[in-house]
């Protein structure tokens, strides 16, 4: 029966953020008195480790991606017309143009790469914050343990300076003043009563209390908005705004082409890599490289 009740704690279908706290003993098959080592290493299997899941991918392939999109695929385009196509009328192929447009591609995918790469960083220093260690009542005795351990159920103190290692309900003591700006962006630290619930990543600002845990890892509000934001597919109105330049840049663009062709081969008759050399300048020029990240460096420093 306790393993069913725990199951539904696990999926969230029992409320243990506004019930009585005596009631979160009873749901979570607990007591003041803490967990029991075999307990706890239970609880373990069933919730996971009090931890976020950090994605691993290639800095490579992050990188290469920011030449994979419309705009980089017109520049490309252009540059291997550069050396495919731009070697009639005795001429060499135009490599000037080839370097200068591969490097172009480069010096754009970087800052790119590097912009990004500084909003990841932030996010895993932000994940870092979370408690590395946390004072725990196992078989009846305290004991600094890694915060991965902390499961459902564990009761833990929390004293000035410390990180709250997990979602929890606090118990019996005097009221806590706890700084939850990072989560909630509230400038001034709170005050939390005996019974009230306080999140994982937030700092204990005054006071000292034990409190009973009741959500970790990826079930604490810190969990579940960092699942939510990495999880969105949703398009952002400024990066709608920069397809749509790009996608009216890149059919100006082709339609340019389309009548410069007929107006220099058909009408005027001209060499062929003299025409050539004409639509590799409407490519290059017409198509804006480097304007989704001079827009979005800019705004950064803006805001």
């Amino acid at each position: 029966m306790a393993s069913i009740m725990l199951d539904d704690i696990k999926h969230e279908t029992v409320d243990l953020e506004t019930i009585p706290v005596e009631e979160v003993f009873q749901q979570l098959k607990c007591s003041p008195q803490g967990l029991t080592t075999e307990d706890g290493n239970q609880r373990l299997q069933m919730f996971g480790a009090n931890k976020l899941e950090e994605k691993q991918e290639s800095k490579l392939l992050k990188f290469l991606g920011f030449m994979w999109n419309p705009l980089s695929w017109v520049m490309e385009s252009a540059a291997i017309m550069a050396i495919a196509l731009a070697n009639g009328g005795g001429k060499p192929p135009d490599w000037q143009d080839f370097v200068g447009i591969v490097v172009l591609l480069i010096i754009n995918s970087t800052i790119s790469f590097i912009e990004e790469n500084n909003a990841g960083n932030a996010a895993a220093a932000l994940m870092a914050g979370l408690a590395p260690k946390t004072k725990v009542l196992r078989d009846g005795k305290w004991s600094e343990e890694e915060a991965a351990i902390s499961v459902p159920g564990d009761i833990i103190s929390v004293k000035l300076g410390d990180i709250i290692p997990a979602d929890a309900r606090l118990l019996e003591g005097d009221p806590l003043k706890i700084d939850q700006s990072a989560l909630t962006g509230e400038s001034l630290p709170v005050t939390k009563n005996p019974g009230d619930q306080v999140f994982s990543g937030s700092t204990c600002k005054q006071g000292e209390i034990e409190v009973v845990v009741i959500a970790t890892g990826v079930h604490t509000f810190f969990g579940k908005a960092a699942h939510l934001v990495d999880s969105t597919n949703n398009v952002g109105h400024f990066q709608k705004v920069l397809t749509s330049i790009g996608n009216f840049c890149i059919c100006s663009i082709a339609v340019g082409i389309v009548i410069e062709i007929i107006v220099m081969y058909p009408v005027q008759h001209r060499p062929y890599r003299s025409g050539i050399d004409n639509l590799l300048v409407l490519l290059i020029g017409g198509i804006p490289i480097a304007m989704p990240t001079v827009l979005s460096v800019g705004i950064g420093y803006v805001t």
